[in-house]
């Protein structure tokens, strides 16, 4: 209030507002200019490089887990790539497993079954409170290195083996006309997908049972072997064979990668349990009453009415979870699998000294991984969120 009693123009607020904002947004601006003059002073006076010249520079090391070639000839630059393709690799697979593992956890906490829904609780119990790192240390140092030497493998039924330094699994390969087997699986994935898209429309018309299960799996498995038997079986399957002291051929999964991608799996799958129980409860429950009311019984009404109306819950925690995912990778360090933390902010940054530059990079592409999944599941959240009439 002024001396006449008069408010304050309400101009004269927003303007005061704004000065004050600038002055802060200057402050600030000015703080990290001098802290930035400072670092790069220091850096100078120690001869640390201030620049990213380094990308191009040899990077002198080898990694023993890539997914495109490297060697020790490469660059830093193709060492981060390296890095960061193995980060979206044990993270992608972590979110694979962990979303199917969990709702098959929640259901089964809510199990009418006293021994199935105890057994569930006490999973979900001992991996939400036990830390990560001590899971991950676990299965690597406990579990997969006091497996046997190659030479005394685990024969699992011929196919693959388990040893000491990894797990062999049979691989595919690829000859002249397996191009045709590709494009038949990918028209019956394509033709599955109207299947299901199908019988969704015929459900929400009234049908409730309409389902496309079956035929979908007939088309997806038919329709590639058709093709693998026309085109004159071009795809193949190369077996793990002892050679020496090792094992040769197939497909070899290493125990630090096994051990980040179980431990994350299982850590995870934890929470997903609880995030999917919650969802499911807090559905109402006349839902299941009028399911029942329509003939369907307890395991198509959960499928059918009370875990599509769960989603929308689950959906913005579930997002949370999938971050974490990403984030808790980066403990790959503690059990040697070679992740983007790994290879550029530990070797790297110890072989250039540019630890700014390389710290930078690492947080701003964690910080880009996190926003592309937040901003692609809050799509999924508001499709499926319910539409005001």
């Amino acid at each position: 209030m002024r001396g006449g009693g008069s408010p304050i123009p309400l101009s004269s607020e927003r303007s005061r507002g704004l000065i004050y904002q600038a002055l802060l947004a200057a402050a600030l601006a000015a703080l990290v200019a001098f802290a930035w003059r400072n670092a790069v002073a220091n850096m100078q006076a120690r001869g640390v490089p201030t620049g990213f010249g380094f990308w191009n520079e040899t990077a002198g090391f080898d990694v023993n887990q890539s997914l495109i070639s490297f060697s020790a000839l490469s660059t830093y630059g193709r060492a981060f790539w390296v890095g960061l393709i193995n980060t979206l690799l044990v993270s992608a697979i972590g979110v694979a497993l962990a979303t199917p593992l969990g709702f098959a956890l929640g259901v089964a906490r809510l199990s009418r079954n006293w021994l199935t829904s105890r057994l569930a609780l006490i999973y979900v119990e001992i991996t939400r409170n036990t830390p990560l790192l001590l899971q991950l240390l676990f299965w690597y140092n406990a579990v997969l290195k006091t497996l046997p030497g190659p030479r005394q493998s685990l024969n699992l039924v011929g196919l693959a083996f388990l040893n000491n330094r990894g797990l062999y699994l049979p691989r595919l390969t690829f000859s002249e006309g397996s191009l045709w087997v590709g494009a038949a699986l990918g028209a019956a994935l394509l033709g599955a997908l109207y299947l299901s898209l199908r019988a969704r429309a015929r459900r929400r018309d009234g049908d409730l049972r309409a389902s496309a299960t079956l035929s979908a799996l007939a088309l997806i498995l038919g329709l590639p072997a058709l093709a693998y038997v026309v085109s004159g079986r071009p795809v193949g399957i190369e077996l793990a064979e002892l050679s020496g002291f090792n094992l040769r051929g197939g497909l070899e999964i290493r125990p630090e990668f096994a051990a980040l991608a179980f431990g994350l799996v299982i850590y995870t799958a934890g929470f997903i349990a609880e995030i999917v129980r919650a969802g499911v409860l807090a559905v109402a429950l006349g839902q299941s009453e009028a399911a029942a009311a329509l003939g369907l019984d307890r395991r198509l009404a959960l499928r059918l009415v009370v875990i599509p109306q769960a989603l929308r819950l689950i959906g913005p925690p579930l997002t949370s979870q999938y971050l974490n995912i990403v984030k808790n990778s980066s403990l790959a360090v503690f059990i040697g699998y070679p992740d983007l933390v790994l290879i550029f902010a530990g070797t790297v940054l110890n072989q250039t000294h540019a630890a700014l530059q390389v710290m930078a990079i690492t947080m701003g592409v964690y910080l880009a991984i996190s926003l592309a999944v937040s901003f692609a599941l809050n799509l999924f959240n508001a499709r499926s969120a319910l539409q005001e009439r």
